[in-house]
């Protein structure tokens, strides 16, 4: 099971598919429906058990859902190594503000319940599928295109980009990781009409453009 804070996080959690255990609040009045799930308790209590220095009124305990990886006829994003729990949780946000439902996740990457994602995700994570697998071996079994984010490669505003495909985002440091390179498919990249100043940029800023990018194809 994982732990999140907050009553937005915990209200999008409460209305999803995700399996509730327990809701504790010092606010039962915040609630109108699973009220047998809702405990009140005192704020002292919360506080207590709150990960946070400042608890900000509830806490839920949720069932970590078992997914398996489904054939997507749409984009996917997977990310390689990214470390950062709130690069992780900005990236699910955004697969949720642009409507990608899969973001498959390289071993090493931050664990999406970690809770300094799962603030990030302001919610998000109720509606974003997220896997953790070994992303070599799933991208050598998926026949769509696969795009990697490279300071070298060719720009985005002028690459083609079909209907579906995956996105693969690199290490905050590193970037994407040679074994990974070679299962790349196309080398994409954001140019930079700036003076040569900023070394790159940050990996979810980055995700954002070229989901944006992407997504702009449909109105071509």
């Amino acid at each position: 099971m994982f732990v999140a804070e907050g009553i937005k996080t915990v209200q999008e959690l409460l209305d999803s598919s995700i399996k509730t255990e327990r809701i504790f609040t010092t606010d039962l009045s915040a609630f109108t429906a699973k009220k047998d799930l809702i405990e009140q308790i005192s704020e002292s209590a919360l506080k207590q058990m709150s990960g946070l220095k400042n608890p900000n009124t509830v806490l839920g305990l949720f069932h970590i859902p078992k997914r398996e990886i489904p054939k997507s006829t749409d984009w996917v994003v997977a990310l390689d190594d990214v470390r950062d729990p709130g690069n992780l949780g900005t990236i699910i946000r955004l697969c949720d503000w642009y409507g990608i439902k899969h973001l498959v996740c390289s071993e090493n990457t931050v664990d999406c319940y970690n809770p300094k994602v799962l603030q990030a995700t302001m919610g998000s994570i109720a509606r974003v599928n997220v896997h953790y697998t070994n992303l070599k071996d799933y991208l050598e079994a998926t026949d769509l295109p696969k795009f990697g984010a490279f300071m070298d490669g060719m720009s985005v505003l002028t690459e083609k980009l079909p209907e579906s495909g995956i996105l693969v985002m690199g290490n905050e440091a590193n970037g994407i990781s040679k074994k990974i390179e070679d299962k790349i498919s196309s080398k994409i990249t954001i140019p930079q009409f700036g003076k040569k100043t900023a070394e790159s940029l940050n990996v979810a800023t980055a995700t954002a453009i070229l989901l944006n990018e992407i997504r702009r194809r449909k109105f071509d």
